[in-house]
């Protein structure tokens, strides 16, 4: 997200995206048990439980969104533990995204209410507080200027002043491996290249939390794996809460410890990696988790 004013156009093509995306009921496991002991603790003990120093980053309460007389989703309760990485997973028109571009104050519930960091959000304080947010999409939707110029663009739409918003920008294509590309045009790039610029431009923003909506579905599997693991590194090192939307199961043990299965616009299962996909290491593949709840 680069800032609010390009707030339509990113949705606009989000939706483009979303209507060529297939999501396949099963995929190939990954060693789902080596995976999971990589990824951070966290705010979660070895359990997988929130820590009681966690707290809560952001929580909704009786959530719904509708949509031309449709319901997309009806969420009594939902909480984003401050710190954690939780996984979003559930079949195509769950309302994934929906959920997302909600929580992320992006779209604006039929009803319901929401909080962050424990302050309830109003008309008055949506933009304050979207702008502690931060948002990747499928798509890097980058604009026709330099890697740097993309990654600055955001600082300055959110006010940060020039000497810090050239450090920051300057740090994170550094730390994701692209500081060579700072003058190179974001329009003539690789999609890993991309998909790296569409990161240092939400982490430079320093967010306290970071929303991912299927970031490398649309990456070769070397590149999803490389990405996925600098990833997971750098959520580590920042511990900035994060809520993961994918559908390839396979990346979640990289990056989560619980996991949300969104059913029909409902969570349906909430739990850890292991309380979720089960033993899905010692199958050739990895059912769906949404998977017996018809």
């Amino acid at each position: 997200m680069t800032g609010e004013g390009t707030t339509q156009v990113e949705i606009n093509q989000l939706k483009k995206a979303q209507a060529r995306r297939s999501e396949q009921p099963d995929l190939a496991s990954a060693p789902l048990a080596k995976a999971t002991a990589e990824v951070p603790a966290g705010p979660l003990g070895p359990t997988g439980a929130i820590s009681e120093k966690a707290g809560a980053a952001l929580r909704a309460t009786d959530l719904a969104l509708a949509r031309g007389g449709r319901e997309i989703f009806r969420i009594p309760s939902f909480t984003l533990e401050r710190g954690e990485v939780l996984a979003l997973v559930g079949p195509n028109g769950a309302g994934k995204t929906s959920l997302l571009l909600t929580l992320a104050l992006l779209l604006r519930p039929t009803r319901g209410h929401l909080e962050v960091d424990g302050t309830p959000v109003t008309p008055r304080n949506t933009l304050a507080l979207r702008r502690r947010m931060a948002v990747v999409f499928q798509e890097p939707l980058l604009m026709d200027t330099t890697v740097l110029g993309n990654v600055l663009t955001g600082l300055r739409i959110r006010g940060v002043p020039r000497p810090a918003a050239r450090r920051r920008a300057e740090e994170w294509l550094e730390r994701l491996g692209i500081a060579h590309l700072r003058d190179r045009s974001a329009l003539h790039l690789s999609g890993g290249e991309a998909q790296r610029v569409n990161l240092a431009r939400a982490f430079a923003l320093e967010p306290e939390i970071l929303f991912l909506d299927e970031p490398f579905s649309a990456l070769d599997y070397p590149t999803r794996m490389e990405l996925l693991s600098e990833l997971g590194r750098l959520l580590q090192e920042t511990r900035i809460t994060a809520l993961f939307v994918t559908h390839d199961y396979t990346e979640i043990p990289h990056l989560a410890r619980r996991v949300a299965v969104l059913f029909r616009g409902r969570i349906a299962r909430v739990g850890t990696v292991e309380e979720i996909l089960g033993q899905a290491a010692a199958l050739p593949r990895i059912p769906a988790p949404w998977v017996g709840l018809e």
